[in-house]
C-alpha cells in the first residue's frame, strides 16, 4: 500500500497482513523467518515489485538504547562503488540467486549520511537478524509471498514505500542500482556497541594461528579477497578482482574478516528469471577461520538457535577474540 493511503487503510491492511503470516506460519514452521527478493518503487528489481509494510515498534528488553541498522546493499558491478560501507560495524556477504553476492551492513556505534545503493532482502536474512534485538531493516522491497512473514518478525521492516522520505534515487546510474538510504530517518541517533548482541568478543589476538597475507572466497559467479595490510592494519577488501572503496571513504579495510562455512539449500523461492534464491543457514555449527592481526585462526561457530549469538571458538573450547573494528563475516557453503 502506497504512502498515500489513509491511516485506516494501513491498519486493516497490516491486520490482514499479520493474520496471513500466523496462518503461514503455522503451516510452514520451516520456514525459518524470512525476507523476500524483490524490489520497492523506483524501478525493476529481480522478483515481484513489492514492498513490506512497517512492523511494530522495536522493543529494548536487553537493555539496549535502541535497535542497530541492518541495510540489504546492492554488489553487482553496475552498484559500485557503494556508500556508507566504511562505517558498518559489520558486513555479511551472503549468496543469491545465479551465484552472485550481496552485502548487509550492521551500524550501531555511527551512522553515515547515506548508505546504498539498498536492495531487496532475502529469504535468510531475519533468520540471519534474530542475533539482534528487534534490528531495523532497510531494504528496498520483498517477494510478495514473503510480506506477512517479514511483518510478523521481531525486525521493524522499513522499505522504500512504508518509508519513502527516508530513500533517495541518485544520478548518475541506472535504476535499481540507484536507491539510497538517509540512516537518521530511520534511526535518529546509533544505539551504540551494546546493541551488537552478536556472541562476538573482542580483544587480544589468541595464541597459535599462522601468518596468511592473502585470502580469497568464492561464489559460484563472485568472489571476495581480503589481503592484509600492515600499514592500515587491517583487510584490504577487493570484490570480483577490484578493490572495493566508497564513494564517502576509501578503501574497505575491516580489520577482522569471518569466513563461515554454512549450509546453502536451495528455497522454494525464485527471481522473476527462475533463478531458486539460496537459503543461507545460520543457525548450527560449522568451520570458520578468523583472519586477524596478518594471521588466520581454524575456529568453530556455534549458534544453538536464532536468537542466540554467534560464537567462535579455539579446538579446545577456548572463545576467539576479533580485533576491534569494522568485521566482514562471509558466509559461505563451500565447507
Amino acid at each position: 500500500m502506497g504512502p498515500g493511503a489513509a491511516p485506516g487503510q494501513r491498519r486493516r491492511a497490516r491486520t490482514r497482513r499479520a493474520a496471513t503470516a500466523g496462518a503461514l506460519l503455522a503451516a510452514a514452521v520451516t520456514l525459518s523467518l524470512a525476507a523476500g527478493c524483490s524490489s520497492g518503487r523506483g524501478g525493476p528489481d529481480d522478483g515481484q515489485g513489492h514492498t513490506a509494510g512497517q512492523s511494530p515498534s522495536p522493543t529494548t528488553s536487553r537493555g539496549h538504547t535502541g535497535p542497530v541498522l541492518a541495510v540489504k546493499i546492492d554488489n553487482v558491478v553496475p552498484a559500485r562503488p557503494q556508500t556508507g560501507l566504511n562505517a558498518a560495524d559489520i558486513v555479511y556477504a551472503e549468496q543469491v540467486e545465479g551465484g552472485l553476492s550481496r552485502l548487509m551492513a550492521v551500524y550501531a556505534t555511527r551512522l553515515p549520511p547515506v548508505v546504498g545503493p539498498v536492495r531487496s532482502a532475502r529469504e535468510s536474512d531475519l533468520q540471519l537478524l534474530r542475533q539482534f534485538d528487534h534490528p531495523v531493516l532497510a531494504f528496498s522491497g520483498a517477494q510478495s509471498r514473503l510480506l506477512p512473514v517479514i511483518d510478523a518478525a521481531p525486525v521493524k521492516a522499513e522499505s522504500a514505500d512504508s518509508e519513502p522520505g527516508a530513500y533517495f534515487r541518485g544520478s548518475g546510474r541506472p535504476a535499481p542500482h540507484n536507491l539510497f538510504l538517509r540512516p537518521a530517518r530511520l534511526l535518529g541517533s546509533p544505539p551504540g556497541a551494546g546493541a551488537l548482541t552478536t556472541g562476538f568478543r573482542y580483544g587480544p589476538a589468541p595464541s597459535g594461528g599462522r601468518a596468511e597475507t592473502s585470502r580469497t572466497v568464492r561464489y559460484p559467479a563472485a568472489r571476495f579477497t581480503f589481503t592484509w595490510s600492515a600499514q592500515r592494519h587491517g583487510w584490504q577488501v577487493a570484490m570480483d578482482g577490484t578493490p572495493t572503496v566508497t564513494t564517502d571513504g576509501g578503501r574497505v579495510t575491516p580489520a577482522t574478516v569471518v569466513v563461515q562455512h554454512v549450509k546453502v539449500r536451495r528455497s522454494s523461492l525464485h527471481d522473476f528469471l527462475g533463478n531458486y534464491t539460496p537459503y543461507t543457514e545460520t543457525v548450527g555449527t560449522g568451520k570458520a577461520e578468523v583472519l586477524r592481526d596478518g594471521r588466520v585462526y581454524d575456529v568453530t561457530w556455534k549458534r544453538p538457535r536464532a536468537a542466540d549469538g554467534t560464537s567462535l571458538t579455539a579446538a579446545d573450547g577456548t572463545p576467539v577474540n576479533l580485533a576491534r573494528g569494522q568485521v566482514w563475516v562471509v558466509l559461505t557453503g563451500d565447507e
